[in-house]
C-alpha cells in the first residue's frame, strides 16, 4: 500500500469513482480510492439504477441533467469499450392524485425551461406507452424519453477502468479504521493494512459515511434505512420504460434480460445498517405491483434484497467542505438518488476540492443548511 496520496477517497461506489476521475482529468496526480469490500458491493450494486430528468425544482433538474447527459456519452468520456448498458426507455411518472396532477403540470412546464423533453400525457396516452397499467389507478402521467435504466456492475467496471487508466489507485477490501488528525488539521487516513497520508480525504462511504464522519469527528447530520427491491423471473420483454409513482409508492422497470426489478418507500424501515429482507416488504411490493400491473401477478418472484439509503432531513445531498476539518469533504445524503447522481458528484467535489467553480451552483447543498435553517424543498426519495 503506497504511504502517501494527494486525495484519499474513502469508498468504492459509484460516487467515489467519479469523484476520483473527474480529480485525475482535473490534473490531481496521486490518488487512492479504499474501499472494504469489492467496488461497487454497497449501495451502488444494491440500486434500482434508474437515471431520470423529471424533477420538479431547478437544482434537481439540473443535476439529473447533467448525469444524463455524462451517461449517454460515457463511451466516449471514458475511452474504453465496456458496455454501461444505457437503456433509454424513458421514465413514465403516473400521479396518484389530483394533487400530483396540478404539480406535474408545472413540473414539466420547468422542465422544458431547462432544456428537458417531458412531456404531460392523459392517462389514456400513458396506457398507450405501457398497455398493462391500469389507467384507472393514475390522473395524468409525465414521461422523458431520454430517461432510462443502466447496468450498476458494468458502470462501475467502466469508471474503476478508467480510474486505472488515468494512475488512480484503488484499494479493495481495504477498511479504514481511522481518520488521521493533529488537532484541527487532517493528516490521512489509518487502514487496516496500514496509514496514508492525505492533506485531503472525501467521504463517499455511502450507507456509512456517518460512521466516517464520526471517526473524523465531524457532523454530518445523516442517517441510513434499509431499501429493499424485488426481482421476478425473466420474461419476453414487455416494458420499456421505468414506471414510478410518489403517491402510488412504486417504481417498476424490466431489465434488458427480461426480469421486473421493483421497490418502494416504508417510513418504518429500520435505520441500524441491517441488510436482511423482510416478509412485509414482499407482501407490501407484491399488492403495490400487482394493484397497478395486473398482468404482473402471474409472474414468479426469484430473489429480494437489502441496501441503504443515506438520508437527510430534506432529502437533498450534501456536497461540503466540513467546517470543523479543513480538507475533510461530504460525498454524503443522497437519499436513494447517489446512483443517478454520481457524475454530478464527481463534477462537484472535484471542483471543491481543485478550488474552481462547478458548472452548476451547489451552494446550497451545505452541512451547515440543518442547523442554519436552511433545508431545501423536498423531493420524494422514491428513485
Amino acid at each position: 500500500m503506497q504511504k502517501t496520496a494527494d486525495v484519499a477517497i474513502i469508498g468504492g461506489g459509484i460516487s467515489g469513482l467519479s469523484i476520483a476521475f473527474q480529480l485525475a482529468e482535473g490534473g490531481v496526480k496521486n490518488i487512492a480510492i479504499i474501499e472494504k469490500n469489492f467496488l461497487g458491493s454497497g449501495a451502488t450494486g444494491r440500486c434500482g439504477a434508474g437515471i431520470r430528468m423529471q424533477w420538479g425544482t431547478e437544482l434537481n433538474c439540473l443535476l439529473s441533467k447533467y448525469s444524463c447527459e455524462f451517461f449517454e456519452q460515457a463511451h466516449e468520456i471514458f475511452h474504453n469499450d465496456i458496455d454501461i448498458e444505457f437503456e433509454q426507455g424513458g421514465y413514465l411518472i403516473g400521479a396518484g392524485t389530483d394533487q400530483e396532477l396540478e404539480q406535474f403540470k408545472q413540473n414539466v412546464k420547468l422542465q422544458n425551461d431547462l432544456g428537458i423533453e417531458s412531456v404531460f400525457l392523459s392517462p389514456e396516452e400513458a396506457g398507450e406507452i405501457l398497455p398493462h397499467l391500469d389507467i384507472s389507478r393514475i390522473k395524468a402521467a409525465t414521461f422523458c424519453h431520454r430517461d432510462g435504466h443502466l447496468n450498476p456492475f458494468r458502470t462501475v467496471e467502466a469508471y474503476a477502468e478508467a480510474c486505472k487508466n488515468l494512475g488512480i489507485s484503488i484499494y479493495e477490501y481495504t477498511e479504514v479504521r481511522e481518520i488521521l488528525r493533529d488537532s484541527d488539521k487532517l493528516t490521512g487516513v489509518r487502514t487496516d493494512k496500514g496509514d496514508i497520508a492525505a492533506p485531503v480525504v472525501v467521504n463517499a462511504a455511502g450507507g456509512y459515511t456517518g460512521l466516517i464522519a464520526d471517526m473524523a469527528s465531524v457532523d454530518l447530520p445523516v442517517y441510513s434505512r434499509r431499501h429493499q427491491i424485488m426481482v421476478t423471473e425473466p420474461v419476453e420483454a414487455m416494458q420499456d420504460p421505468m414506471f414510478m409513482g410518489f403517491s402510488l409508492n412504486i417504481y417498476i422497470q424490466q431489465v434488458p434480460h427480461g426480469s421486473f426489478i421493483m421497490g418502494r418507500s416504508d417510513d418504518s424501515e429500520p435505520t441500524d445498517l441491517r441488510l436482511t429482507s423482510s416478509w412485509h416488504f414482499l407482501e407490501e411490493m407484491s399488492k403495490t405491483c400487482t394493484r397497478l400491473m395486473p398482468r404482473l401477478g402471474r409472474l414468479k418472484v426469484v430473489r429480494q434484497w437489502a441496501g441503504l439509503y443515506n438520508m437527510t432531513a430534506d432529502a437533498q445531498p450534501i456536497y461540503d467542505e466540513a467546517p470543523e476539518l479543513p480538507g475533510f469533504y461530504h460525498a454524503a445524503g443522497f437519499s436513494g438518488h447517489g446512483f443517478m447522481l454520481a457524475p454530478v458528484t464527481g463534477h462537484v467535489i472535484a471542483k471543491k476540492i481543485l478550488e474552481e467553480e462547478p458548472d452548476i451552483d451547489v451552494s446550497c447543498l451545505n452541512v451547515s443548511r440543518f442547523k442554519d435553517g436552511g433545508l431545501l424543498p423536498t423531493e420524494s426519495s422514491v428513485v
